[in-house]
């Protein structure tokens, strides 16, 4: 709801930075001479102030930050968009998928897989009792220690 109600009043963002200060005007009756003046600012105008910046959206209603020449800032815009998404995702995810197997995880796979099939055809239980073969392991005589 939030998200949606942003992107609604995001293209108007500039348009409300640029409206005069903002006027109420009283509905009640004035009491005394205080009360005479019906109308109040809320907001006191950037003259009145003394600010002589003007803000770059007054000047450049399309203003994305990157100069204040409208020309230079929409070409900055686009050229950095370019290379921020399609350089940097395109040429960067084609790098990620093609580096090398890391670990050896996927040839760890695919040679578990090699020997399941094998052994299940050889008719043999998936893992044995025992790893190693009993007759080619060399164990220490029973006085040697």
């Amino acid at each position: 709801m939030l998200t949606r109600l942003l992107l609604r009043s995001g293209p108007a963002l500039p348009r409300l930075l640029t409206k005069p200060p903002a006027r109420f005007v009283s509905q009640s009756k004035p009491s005394g001479a205080a009360g005479s003046a019906a109308v109040t600012e809320l907001h006191p105008a950037a003259e009145q102030a003394g600010h002589g910046e003007v803000s770059p959206y007054v000047k450049n209603p399309n203003y994305h930050g990157f100069s204040d020449d409208p020309v230079v800032d929409e070409w900055n815009m686009k050229v950095g968009f370019f290379f921020g998404i399609s350089v940097a995702l395109v040429i960067g995810g084609t790098y990620l998928h093609y580096l090398p197997d890391h670990g050896m995880r996927q040839w760890a796979r695919r040679e578990a897989e090699r020997v399941i099939q094998q052994r299940e055809a050889d008719g043999l239980p998936l893992i044995d009792e025992n790893y190693y073969d009993p007759s080619t392991l060399i164990m220490p005589s029973a006085g040697e220690e």
